[in-house]
């Protein structure tokens, strides 16, 4: 029998919170370099989220990995709320592949909107978090870049696939960046890339 593992952080949850980004689920352990979400410092989240705020894909780099503080603080202002579409999975390889992550309870998604009440726009991280969010919905999955609509407590909301951060989707960094540039600039009114 395959162990089941629970989701290892906390819900990020800022009360001014506009966006709710979800990945599928951390990586194992032994690959952090934070105790935060996209720990793995192979990934690229954060260096596409300094390219995005800051022109700075090093704006989050500290020597072994991630300064945590730095980034909990600028997501906290920002109002970037986190966590991932699964709460309890299986490995079924004992990696971080979302490819051989099998989904046992996924995330309460409608109990998180409940709690975020000037969030109006969902970002998922690649194809697993996606469909699990998309099968939550009752919405077609979303080709990567594009985005479909849903109705909850009489609002609209907007669910975007994004490209995913990790390293084996082969896009340059600030290719991606662009690409969530594009959605942030959306949302903030102070998104003007310059690289």
């Amino acid at each position: 029998m395959m162990e089941i593992e629970s989701h290892p952080f906390e819900p990020f949850l800022p009360e001014n919170a506009k966006v709710l980004m979800l990945g599928s689920f951390p990586p194992p352990e032994t690959r952090w370099s934070m105790k935060f979400y996209y720990p793995n410092k192979t990934n690229d989240m954060w260096r596409i989220m300094g390219l995005v705020f800051y022109n700075d894909k090093d704006k989050f780099i500290v020597p072994g990995g991630y300064d945590e503080d730095a980034i909990r603080h600028f997501a906290s202002e920002r109002g970037i709320a986190m966590y991932d579409a699964a709460v309890k999975v299986i490995r079924q390889k004992g990696n971080a592949s979302d490819k051989f992550l099998q989904i046992v309870e996924p995330i309460d998604l409608f109990g998180f909107l409940d709690r975020l009440p000037e969030c109006r726009t969902i970002m998922t991280a690649g194809e697993k978090s996606a469909a699990m969010i998309s099968q939550l919905t009752g919405t077609d999955i979303p080709a990567t870049g594009k985005m479909v609509r849903f109705k909850y407590r009489g609002y609209d909301y907007a669910q975007y696939r994004m490209v995913s951060s990790s390293r084996a989707y082969p896009m340059a960094v600030e290719e991606k960046a662009k690409r969530y540039a594009a959605v942030f600039s959306i949302i903030y009114d102070d998104i003007d890339l310059k690289f």
